[in-house]
C-alpha cells in the first residue's frame, strides 16, 4: 500500500476535553490504517487530529496538545525518531505510543531511546490499544510482550545498541527491509514480491548491503542480523 498524498488536518484546536475522554492523535503514512484506528477506538477516545508525515505529525501535535501520539516508526520525511526529537525538544511531557507494524529491536529501541514510552505492534486488539493508551497517558511504560525483551536486553547490555545504530546508518530503509527479509529466510524471489521491486533490484540492494557492512555472503548476513536481535 503507498502512502497517501493528503494532508490530514486536525480534528480540532488545543482545548480541555470536558467530557474527561483521552485525546489521541494517530501519525501514520497509510490512510486507511488511519481511519480503521479511529473507528476502532474512537467510541473510547477522541481521536482530534491525524498525521501522514514528519512535518504534519510536528504541526498537528502542536496544534492540538493531545494527551497521546500513536506514532508509526516509518514516515516519510525522517520517521517516527524525528518527530520525537522535534516535538519533544518543545514540550518534554508530550507522551507517545509507538504503533507499527515492525517488530524490529532497532526500530523498538530507537523509538524508545528518543523518548516514546512504549511500543505495540499494529496486530493489536482495539481494547487492548484503548487500554496502552490510558496506561501511558498515567505515565506507564507499555510494549507488547515479545518487544519488552528487546528494550530490557538493550538496558542490559546484552545488545551493542551504539553498535548496531552505527551500521544500520549506512544503510537506507529499503536496504533494511532487504536485509530483515533475507535474515528471515526469505528467498530473493519472495523479496521482490513482499516490496514490490523486482529480482534484479533485490539482487541490487543485498549487494549494497554486504558491501556496506562487510560481509561476504546472505549466510553472514543472516547471522550479523540474528546476533544483533533484528529479526
Amino acid at each position: 500500500m503507498s502512502a497517501d498524498n493528503e494532508s490530514p488536518a486536525a480534528a480540532e484546536t488545543s482545548t480541555p476535553n470536558r467530557n474527561g475522554r483521552l485525546r489521541v492523535v494517530v501519525i501514520d503514512d497509510h490512510a486507511m490504517f488511519r481511519s480503521g484506528v479511529k473507528a476502532e477506538i474512537g467510541r473510547d477516545v477522541d481521536v482530534v487530529g491525524e498525521g501522514q508525515d514528519v512535518p504534519s505529525a510536528v504541526e498537528v501535535i502542536r496544534t492540538t496538545k493531545p494527551d497521546v501520539v500513536l506514532l508509526d516508526v516509518h514516515l516519510p520525511g525522517g520517521g517516527g525518531v524525528a518527530v520525537l526529537k522535534e516535538v519533544l525538544a518543545a514540550d518534554p511531557e508530550a507522551k507517545f505510543l509507538g504503533l507499527s507494524v515492525s517488530d524490529a529491536a532497532e526500530d523498538v529501541i530507537g523509538v524508545i531511546r528518543a523518548g516514546a514510552r512504549g511500543y505495540v505492534t499494529k496486530s493489536i486488539k482495539p481494547g487492548d490499544l484503548v487500554d496502552a493508551i490510558r496506561r501511558i497517558s498515567e505515565g506507564d511504560a507499555v510494549f507488547s510482550p515479545r518487544l519488552a525483551g528487546f528494550v530490557l536486553d538493550a538496558f542490559s547490555g546484552s545488545i551493542d545498541i551504539a553498535s548496531v545504530d552505527e551500521d544500520l546508518d549506512r544503510l537506507s530503509n529499503r536496504e533494511r527491509e532487504v536485509l530483515r527479509l533475507i535474515a528471515r529466510g526469505y528467498a530473493y524471489k519472495e523479496v521482490a514480491k513482499e516490496l514490490f521491486i523486482s529480482i534484479k533490484t533485490v539482487e541490487t540492494h543485498v549487494s549494497s548491503v554486504l558491501r556496506k557492512l562487510q560481509l561476504s555472503n546472505r549466510h553472514q548476513l543472516t547471522r550479523w542480523a540474528t546476533d544483533r536481535k533484528l529479526v
